[in-house]
């Protein structure tokens, strides 16, 4: 027994005079017992490798069982032939990851990709060149999670423990280009997407296909991208490049991105169940012609958010026309002063073109409003190319009252701010209608993000 004794204290590196255990004392040695049983059963047993992938901050103990991403499961650089994921295993990917032209990468539901962080323009990202295809179909649920190395989930669960929605940039982002036209400066036909240099010419999108093709993308969960390239040069959680509307996709969650949620560079895809949180800066951002329909889709905001929607024109001769409908934007306010950067309802710039129906905004309080930035929205009103309808606006509430009483027709909600002028304030009367917190009958399907990670975390 007294050597069983010796053998832990010594394991645990006690500074004793083992001198005094060497007498046969009974009583000093039930002590030592005691000491070595307390002691031991304090250590908590785990992967302590930092650089095992189910390593586990907590343990004190290595239990021999930590586990590596093989290279077998590591994806990086541009692919050459069609590669499926095994579903069964945590994949690793490094660097700027290429699915390029004639190529289709297929991402079996449960799949979780866990990237490195990169640098600069070498940031982790995947990106779907024009031509490329990506076959990548989670379910309810079974959801295929792109995440960062830094998360400590494991296979089977929907979230780790190690990182919340306020832990941006760790890696890139998802990028499908296509061949669907846009509207470009210049009136070129096809234009180099941000986040990539110029050197890589697999980062061009657009052309002339509003059909194009680039694969099906479904249930998939986006975390703690939007890696910085420069400055204001960020990567978007989904970034969208003239993608055509022969490409499916539809219940896609974004969660810490440092830019914006989802981005709409030109193109005519259509998009549904898009959920964007904690996003650092625009929630759905359209730019340069995109004509597609967006819907049943929500934003929600926090302390790091600009604006839930920030909605551009065309950039060059060609026009196109979108549709948002069946939104829910929700704001952000600590008992009802606005935090966020900036915390807005909705930008409308560069003589944005579409039509915005059944939008319910809710939680936004006094001094975050709907604008048309400049004379071209106005205009582009006037002239009824952008169009408002059906909107429902229930203030920020702070224990059990409203934070403001909304005035839909000076400028504070609806708001002109160029210089020709409109009716847009005035309208506002007609476009919204005031609705208690929750009673709306207009905007998403909240059912329809039951699988996401924000309702997990309870941000719905």
């Amino acid at each position: 027994m007294v050597n069983i004794i010796f053998l832990c204290l010594r394991n645990l590196k006690l500074k004793i005079n083992f001198e005094l255990i060497k007498m046969k004392n009974t009583k000093l040695t039930t002590i030592l017992i005691i000491i070595c049983i307390t002691i031991c059963s304090c250590q908590k047993k785990g992967c302590t490798d930092p650089n095992a992938i189910n390593y586990n901050s907590q343990a004190n103990k290595d239990d021999g069982g930590c586990e590596y991403i093989q290279e077998d499961f590591l994806i990086t650089g541009t692919l050459n032939s069609d590669k499926i994921l095994d579903p069964s295993v945590i994949w690793s990917m490094d660097g700027r990851v290429i699915v390029p032209n004639g190529v289709t990468l297929t991402i079996p539901a449960g799949t979780i990709i866990k990237s490195k962080p990169g640098t600069g323009a070498n940031a982790t990202s995947l990106v779907i060149a024009r031509g490329g295809k990506l076959f990548a179909q989670g379910t309810e649920s079974s959801p295929i999670i792109m995440t960062s190395e830094s998360d400590d989930i494991t296979i089977g669960a929907n979230s780790g423990s190690s990182l919340s929605e306020n832990v941006r940039g760790l890696w890139g982002g998802l990028l499908i280009l296509g061949n669907a036209p846009g509207s470009f400066s210049g009136d070129v036909t096809e234009f180099q997407i941000e986040g990539i240099p110029a050197s890589e010419t697999n980062g061009l999108y657009g052309g002339n296909d509003p059909s194009d093709n680039s694969g099906i993308i479904q249930y998939i969960s986006i975390r703690h991208g939007g890696a910085e390239i420069g400055e204001g040069n960020e990567i978007n959680g989904l970034t969208l490049g003239c993608v055509g509307y022969g490409t499916t996709i539809n219940h896609i969650e974004v969660v810490g991105n440092v830019d914006d949620g989802v981005e709409f560079f030109g193109g005519t895809v259509n998009a549904s169940e898009l959920l964007v949180w904690g996003q650092g800066d625009d929630g759905l951002d359209i730019d340069q012609a995109y004509a597609g329909t967006i819907s049943n889709s929500m934003v929600i905001l926090n302390d790091a958010s600009d604006h839930a929607l920030e909605i551009d024109g065309p950039e060059g001769s060609a026009t196109g026309s979108f549709t948002l409908n069946n939104l829910t934007l929700v704001g952000t306010n600590n008992e009802c002063s606005a935090t966020g950067v900036d915390g807005e309802i909705a930008d409308y710039r560069k003589g944005a073109t579409g039509n915005n129906s059944n939008i319910y905004v809710k939680g936004f309080t006094t001094g975050k409003d709907i604008e048309l930035d400049a004379d071209a929205d106005a205009v582009s009103f006037s002239s009824g190319n952008l169009t408002f309808s059906g909107f429902e606006f229930s203030p920020a509430n702070y224990d059990g009252n409203n934070c403001f009483t909304p005035d839909l027709t000076n400028g504070s909600i609806f708001n002109d701010k160029s210089s020709v002028g409109s009716s847009f304030e005035s309208d506002g009367i007609t476009i919204c209608t005031v609705v208690g917190d929750g009673a709306n009958n207009i905007g998403a399907d909240i059912s329809e993000f039951s699988w996401t990670y924000a309702n997990e975390k309870g941000a719905l």
